[in-house]
């Protein structure tokens, strides 16, 4: 009889990571410069609780996110609960409940983790805990407001040191609108909607019936902002969808007028993964990396009110950004003045004082990794 070689402790579940201290020290820095950019232009920070009620974290915009979420009974209660796997509709049922009578437009801002099961498309790319920090923009329902969102995001991007930024923007509703026109049987719109997906036109020519050829061209066109929206403008769309076209290119113009030089791109056709979403749609990316910053766009909160918001993945940033200067630590022996170490602290040292005498202050200062050494009151650098 064999017995189970016992678990080390430092095995965690798939997907689940220990921060170390200068990649836990750069997640907590570069949070908060994000939150800073966000006050700055108004937003206000709600915390929503990691855990709720499954029948009211899943309902309304929730409602998209159900096959993502852990689930668990709560003993007191017995009701279930489930673990959030998306910030946005918690602060989306905050806005409907608790802010319901605050002054529109209501700017909200947050930061914090989720946790998504691991069957889920964006567990498999990013693993199964995820930070977030972002924005939702309540009330109004216009191209200036969504043109906001991503502005200010660009702005919080920026300050981070992340460079070779681009939004590319999306309609959801755009494709699902020239879809429905067709008047296609339902196998013929799954295999469309796959093919659309793919991006595979010969599929798509082969089974779009009278609408393939704009579908065809709208897959063609995605790209560079200006070339995109100039083929959308020159299309023999229905009228809805030249209604979602247009909004398209309106939006695109104010984020120009907001965010000057900002990078955007355009893919006519892209509706993967924005279920809930009703309107344009962005997606962040840097030339630095091959993941996904953070995304967004519109939607409708629980009372069917217009928002729009953005999440950035700060995970996905800090691979990214400039890497952060963590403080010089000065080792204290015992016996110095702490005067001296709170004025050090002051300007931005960080100080560890010695708990017992040490025979070798300089040698010990090297162990615990200090660039500095206060011995006498005189501070000194190691060499």
């Amino acid at each position: 009889m064999t017995e189970n070689t016992p678990f080390h402790p430092a095995l965690l579940p798939a997907g689940f990571v220990d921060l170390l201290p200068t990649d836990a020290r750069d997640e907590a820095e570069g949070t908060e410069t994000l939150m800073t950019v966000f006050d700055s232009h108004g937003y206000e920070r709600v915390r929503p609780p990691l855990l709720e009620f499954e029948d009211t974290l899943l309902a309304g915009s929730g409602t998209a996110l159900a096959d993502q979420a852990f689930r668990m009974m709560d003993p007191d209660t017995r009701r279930m609960m489930a673990l959030r796997p998306d910030i946005t509709p918690q602060v989306a049922r905050i806005a409907a409940t608790r802010l319901a009578a605050s002054p529109r437009p209501l700017r909200l801002c947050y930061s914090g983790q989720s946790v998504i099961v691991g069957g889920s498309a964006a567990a498999s790319e990013s693993g199964r805990q995820l930070g977030q920090a972002g924005i939702e923009l309540i009330g109004p329902d216009s191209a200036a407001a969504d043109a906001e969102v991503v502005a200010v995001a660009a702005e919080a991007i920026s300050c981070l040191g992340v460079t070779d930024v681009s939004f590319d923007l999306t309609m959801p509703l755009l494709a699902r609108t020239i879809i429905d026109s067709a008047n296609l049987t339902a196998q013929a719109r799954t295999t469309l909607v796959h093919a659309l997906d793919r991006k595979d036109a010969a599929v798509v020519a082969a089974t779009g019936g009278s609408v393939a050829q704009v579908l065809i061209a709208l897959l063609q066109a995605a790209g560079p902002a200006d070339r995109a929206l100039e083929v959308l403008a020159g299309l023999d769309l229905p009228q809805e969808a030249r209604r979602h076209s247009e909004r398209l290119a309106a939006t695109a113009a104010e984020i120009r007028r907001r965010a000057h030089g900002i990078r955007l791109t355009v893919d006519p056709v892209e509706f993967r993964g924005w279920n809930y979403h009703t309107g344009v749609c962005f997606t962040v990316y840097s030339a630095s990396s091959r993941e996904e910053l953070g995304r967004g766009g519109r939607y409708l909160c629980n009372d069917n009110e217009p928002a729009c918001g953005l999440t950035l993945r700060p995970d996905a940033l800090f691979r990214v950004a400039v890497p952060r200067q963590g403080r010089l630590r000065v080792f204290v022996p015992m016996g110095e003045d702490v005067e001296a170490t709170e004025r050090l602290r002051r300007e931005g040292y960080a100080t560890l004082a010695a708990l017992e005498p040490v025979a070798d202050a300089k040698g010990e200062a090297r162990r615990q990794g200090c660039s500095h050494l206060l011995q006498g009151g005189v501070l000194s650098a190691l060499d």
